[in-house]
């Protein structure tokens, strides 16, 4: 059963299809050396990736671009056996910003159009130059949300060829009701990127939106880096589990790869993120084994309800989405 990424492609409600894995490309400018992600994507789409995984916040679409513009030239791949799913910064909300924002990452991609765009938080920031805006006491500098209107900005979008999908990322039952019930709706979200894992399965997030035709893209498929600004560090580490290790060895898998194929087989995408070629390649290795159902039970049963990304700084923003159950 070595199966390949091009034909695990999971059906959208729009009518295209996403790969089941995808690179994830974040990364933090201070401490990432320049061509770094380029060289990444490189990797992955030589091991068999086509779903990347970007966003404008990331400082690294250009190499993104690179890379995927460098694998096209080369015929190892065409543009369309590519996914690339870019975001909308919380600096961006107001309709008027939304589209040349999106024009603006395919100017820094040099790509006619992205498969995935979607809202990256709910949570509105004042529009401007700064990326995140604090005021001279250093208090965030947050601006009145309105979803609805953002997401219409984004069916125009869609609308014009930019963007073939659109969707939206840390969404909670609430705000992804709040577009599914606006009148007028032309194009329902398609995902909703959030944290998911085995210590977060998100079983009730992930049941409403199946009922309502919404993938799940997991971020942190496999827990997380361990950067205090802006992740609970005293969680405990995921792959360190025994259950997932015990997995492993029966399958001759590393506990990485046991998380990854549990989410896919529960049909969640996965994006793993990793600048190590060794990882990178190793992460996609998850098409020639099968969790049996006991199996996906007792990692099922690891759920502790742990968030890793909790997001604490902006916690006092009306639409932060984490206070609500799911």
């Amino acid at each position: 059963m070595n199966l390949t990424a091009e034909n695990h492609r999971m059906p959208l409600s729009d009518g295209n299809s996403i790969p089941v894995i995808g690179l994830g490309t974040y990364a933090d400018p201070k401490k990432t050396p320049k061509g770094t992600c380029a060289e990444s994507v490189r990797i992955a789409i030589d091991a068999g990736y086509r779903h990347i995984d970007g966003a404008f916040v990331y400082y690294n679409e250009n190499e993104v671009g690179q890379a995927i513009r460098e694998k096209i030239a080369e015929g190892k791949v065409k543009r369309e056996d590519i996914f690339y799913c870019g975001k909308l910064w919380n600096t961006c909300h107001p309709p008027e910003l939304v589209r040349p924002t999106l024009e603006k990452t395919l100017n820094i991609l040099q790509l006619d159009y992205v498969d995935l765009y979607i809202i990256e938080l709910p949570m509105a920031f004042k529009p401007g130059e700064a990326i995140y805006p604090r005021d001279e006491n250093g208090k965030w500098m947050y601006h009145e949300t309105d979803l609805c209107a953002t997401w219409e900005a984004l069916e125009a979008c869609k609308d014009a060829g930019l963007v073939k999908s659109i969707g939206v990322s840390n969404f909670n039952r609430r705000q992804l009701e709040m577009i599914l019930n606006k009148p007028g709706l032309k194009h329902k979200p398609v995902s909703n990127q959030i944290e998911c894992h085995p210590y977060f399965t998100q079983l009730k997030l992930l049941e409403f939106c199946r009922e309502h035709g919404i993938t799940i893209v997991a971020y942190s498929p496999l827990g997380t880096s361990r950067d205090e600004t802006w992740v609970n560090v005293s969680s405990p580490a995921l792959l360190k589990d025994p259950v997932l290790n015990t997995i492993g060895e029966k399958y001759k898998k590393t506990a990485a790869q046991v998380a990854l194929r549990f989410s896919i087989q529960r049909g969640v995408t996965v994006i793993p993120k990793s600048f190590s070629p060794e990882r990178i390649r190793e992460n996609f290795q998850i098409f020639d084994f099968c969790l049996t159902d006991k199996e996906m039970k007792e990692i099922e049963a690891l759920n502790k309800n742990i968030r890793y990304v909790e997001m604490l700084m902006w916690s006092d923003h009306p639409e932060y989405p984490f206070h609500d159950e799911y």
